[in-house]
């Protein structure tokens, strides 16, 4: 599974760090996170520069897209040129994103007026793109998923590894990134946040 994590410029790094983290626990079963921005080098929120490891148009060839937040997200959402090379096809790719990353995702029309989480600072541009905002982490609507807060990211790069593998690899991964004292509680509230939407997929393919 190859997997593309849009960062962009004024990125959150816990949105894309956490995540390609979590997702690269799966490297032995030919998994591989990217981080994927639209130019060679991109600046965090809190001023660190990354070079990209995949450029944007890797987001078509991608299994899976996560699409994290920034200070920035609100001015590449009103960029139609740049809207344009986003290329996500839900029918054959998982889709997730991450606060500010649902804006994006409201712009492309991937949401329409399906509940979406979002964090607190871009809920009133979300709610202004037409989209219905939740108070909840995580919510997943067949392919496409949505999170909101920082530290949601874990429950999208759960959300992936038990779509794309199994329930029992996604709680894996998150017992070994969890807190030594802390980590039956971790993977259950990760894992609680997620199971119902696997279900419910599980259950329509049927």
């Amino acid at each position: 599974m190859q997997i593309a994590i849009l960062t962009l410029d004024g990125f959150n790094e816990l949105d894309s760090f956490i995540a390609a983290g979590i997702l690269n626990r799966m490297k032995s079963q030919g998994w591989a996170a990217h981080i994927t921005c639209p130019t060679p080098e991109v600046t965090s929120m809190a001023g660190v520069t990354i070079q990209r490891q995949k450029p944007l148009d890797f987001l078509t060839e991608a299994d899976a897209v996560l699409i994290g937040s920034g200070i920035r997200t609100r001015d590449y959402a009103a960029d139609p040129a740049f809207l344009s090379q986003l290329k996500l096809d839900p029918s054959r790719q998982l889709i997730g994103a991450q606060c500010s990353g649902t804006l994006l995702l409201a712009k492309l029309g991937l949401i329409g007026d399906l509940p979406a989480c979002t964090d607190l600072t871009t809920k009133p541009w979300v709610i202004e793109a037409g989209v219905n905002v939740v108070d909840a982490p995580f919510v997943a609507h067949g392919n496409v998923a949505t999170a909101g807060g920082c530290l949601a990211s874990q429950y999208l790069a759960a959300w992936m590894i038990a779509r794309m593998a199994t329930v029992k690899d996604a709680e894996e991964a998150i017992h070994y990134v969890a807190p030594v004292g802390e980590k039956v509680e971790y993977v259950a509230r990760a894992m609680a946040a997620v199971r119902p939407f696997i279900e419910a997929q599980t259950q329509s393919a049927a």
